[in-house]
């Protein structure tokens, strides 16, 4: 898989396969249903943009009892001690709809991506996943591909969804993996960090910062497809993994 257009190495079980955007999705429908129960038994007290009650921003996922959406669900159906909020007597239905409008960012219109519980995300990105072999997070990690400590705080989950599915559709140009030879003979294959009209600079395949002049090179070739395909984990892997790299803010 790739992340920010950097190749992470996809899970090594099972077969490739594609996987459905709409598979890590809650449906237009949820989003809709679960606007107007917002507006109906929420907004009261957590008001019309979700900020209203101290420490719990709904519509930026600041929470505090969990992240993922197992943890909403929980939160809405057991309440809060103390009388600071009821328990909800909700179907099934009606709780992914509540937890839809609010991964839509309370836009009924919005796109609603799945997220999973964060630690079980953690173990798959260094274990399963295999993404820590190619992504540093917090120091920790190679250089081969980018930093991803702060990509919680840069990408939505819709986005962070659609690197892991659809890889080639979501590389960045800078970051697209090169192939150059010298005129010694040296083969330098890595990923772009910056090019102009005489240089290029790269991480090669061993992490190493190079910079290249191009009046030295005999070959040049910018790929225009993702070194990796994408993810073979299931749905609510995938969800764990988003759900863990929304976690990944960065110095705050």
């Amino acid at each position: 898989m790739w992340l920010t257009g950097v190749a992470v190495p996809s899970h090594s079980g099972g077969a490739l396969s594609a996987q459905g955007f709409d598979d890590h999705r809650y449906t237009t429908t949820d989003i809709e249903n679960g606007s107007r129960l917002y507006t109906a038994e929420c907004a009261l007290c957590h008001g019309s943009n979700g900020d209203e009650v101290d420490g719990v921003n709904l519509r930026t996922g600041q929470l505090r009892r969990g992240s993922s959406d197992d943890a909403i669900r929980a939160v809405v159906a057991s309440g809060v001690g103390g009388g600071r909020m009821p328990a909800f007597d909700l179907s099934v239905e009606e709780l992914n709809g509540l937890v839809a409008f609010i991964r839509a960012g309370f836009d009924p219109g919005g796109v609603a991506v799945r997220i999973g519980d964060a630690e079980a995300g953690r173990a798959l990105f260094a274990g399963g996943g295999d993404c820590a072999s190619c992504h540093r997070v917090n120091g920790v990690g190679p250089l081969t591909a980018p930093d991803l400590s702060d990509i919680g705080a840069i990408r939505t989950p819709a986005a962070l969804q659609r690197v892991l599915l659809d890889p080639d559709g979501s590389l960045i140009p800078i970051n697209r993996p090169i192939r150059a030879v010298t005129r010694s003979g040296e083969t330098v294959e890595g990923r772009r960090l910056n090019e102009d009209t005489y240089s290029v600079q790269l991480i090669d395949s061993h992490g190493r910062l190079r910079s290249l002049i191009k009046a030295d090179l005999v070959e040049y070739e910018v790929s225009q497809q993702a070194t990796m395909r994408p993810t073979t984990l299931s749905s609510e892997q995938v969800a764990e993994v988003i759900g863990y790299l929304m976690t990944l803010q960065g110095v705050r």
